[in-house]
């Protein structure tokens, strides 16, 4: 099973740039979360935060009580065998086939003979749909099949945390479905703790258990997928619609007379979206997802501190989910 991560008060600038502060949230072992925000907000600076690739200037980082942030290099070399990740382009070797890609982290890292090389990168390749393109060349193969390459790879060391950094860019809506069907299909055979930057809407209301938002510089909020997805919070709803009115702007939010104009204009959210939409299921024959069944129990703990109209969505949608699942 995947482990929490717990942050506390991160922060990071460079130089006088601030990008966040005061970043606080845990990812709950096991479950697959989403971090969003508007482009420019720092996300995937947070994920090379997470594995030691850029050092904050405040806060902690607790993976199984250590703290990276201030552990040795030896110790955060440890660590970061926990972490699996697939990086936007999937970061594939140009010169080596897909096979030689996979295979490379247990070739650098691990004293495996070639031949338990070759059964776990076959695994691995299967697990992501690759099975018969091990000799493909990255040049040779669509976006989605390299993200998928990258994903194998990602996978080999066994990870208990996989991060994810925007699975969808650079692909169409059809690949992205896939992509996000097959890290919810992972997590259920593996338990892994998942953590995906993206700023895809339909990723974000349909695959986590969790999510969070980063903007003007900290973390808005963070929880389980029904909290966000009812919240009031102008920030959270407006990114979630997809919509102009609210306060992120084009160059990330609005001046306070800008967002007073629209409000005296009586702009109003087109379609706004209501509700809990349902979350994506692992595909048929796959292991239940036992994230969904700690989220909820969370969920039912916090529900009785939420607002009336956000109690009322909630309870419909996990009524809904039980009445079809029955």
């Amino acid at each position: 099973m995947g482990v929490e991560v717990a942050v506390e008060g991160l922060g990071k600038s460079f130089g006088r740039q601030r990008i966040w502060q005061d970043v606080t949230l845990t990812l709950p072992a096991g479950e697959v979360s989403v971090l969003l925000g508007p482009s420019g907000t720092g996300k995937s600076v947070f994920l090379k935060c997470l594995i030691g690739l850029l050092k904050p200037d405040a806060g902690r980082i607790l993976i199984n009580d250590t703290d990276l942030v201030r552990c040795s290099e030896h110790t955060l070399y440890g660590i970061r065998k926990l972490f699996g990740v697939l990086f936007q382009d999937g970061a594939l070797f140009g010169s080596m086939n897909l096979y030689d890609n996979v295979a490379f982290p247990l070739r650098e890292h691990t004293r495996k003979s070639e031949t338990e090389i070759r059964s776990i990168v076959s695994e691995k390749m299967g697990m992501v749909g690759l099975s018969g393109a091990e000799r493909k060349l990255p040049g040779e193969i669509s976006g989605g099949m390299r993200k998928r390459a990258g994903l194998a790879r990602a996978l080999v060391l066994d990870p208990q945390i996989i991060l994810v950094d925007e699975p969808d860019s650079g692909l169409d809506p059809v690949r992205t479905a896939y992509i996000s069907q097959l890290l919810l299909d992972l997590n259920a055979q593996l338990d892994a703790t998942i953590l995906i930057v993206t700023h895809n809407i339909n990723v974000a209301r349909t695959v986590p258990d969790n999510i969070g938002m980063l903007f003007r510089r900290e973390l808005v909020m963070f929880g389980p997928r029904e909290v966000l997805l009812t919240s009031e919070e102008p920030a959270v709803k407006q990114f979630l619609n997809g919509s102009r009115i609210g306060p992120i702007g084009m160059s990330e939010e609005k001046d306070e007379a800008t967002m007073a104009a629209e409000l005296a204009a009586g702009a109003t959210m087109v379609d706004e979206i209501r509700g809990v939409p349902p979350q994506l299921e692992p595909t048929p024959g796959l292991p239940d997802r036992q994230a969904v069944h700690r989220r909820r129990a969370r969920v039912m703990r916090i529900l009785h501190t939420l607002p009336p109209a956000a109690r009322h969505s909630i309870l419909a949608s996990l009524d809904s989910t039980d009445r079809f699942a029955r």
